[in-house]
């Protein structure tokens, strides 16, 4: 597993993540506040680790 999540794809992750995550676990209620945060915690998770499993299959990288 090499990284392939650049710098600014990483900032970009976590600071959307820990949005989504906030807004869905403590502004929204319910279950639609339930499902944004879980969806906040893969780009947050992705972002904190600098790998996408995503990105594999298209070889893709945005790591220099």
């Amino acid at each position: 597993m090499s990284l392939n999540v650049g710098g600014i794809d990483r900032i970009a992750r976590i600071v959307l993540g820990i949005i989504l995550v906030i807004v869905g676990f403590f502004v929204m209620s319910g279950t639609w506040g339930t499902v944004v945060g879980v969806v906040g915690l893969i780009p947050l998770a992705t972002g904190l680790s600098g790998w996408c499993p995503l990105y594999l299959p298209f070889k893709f990288s945005t790591r220099k």
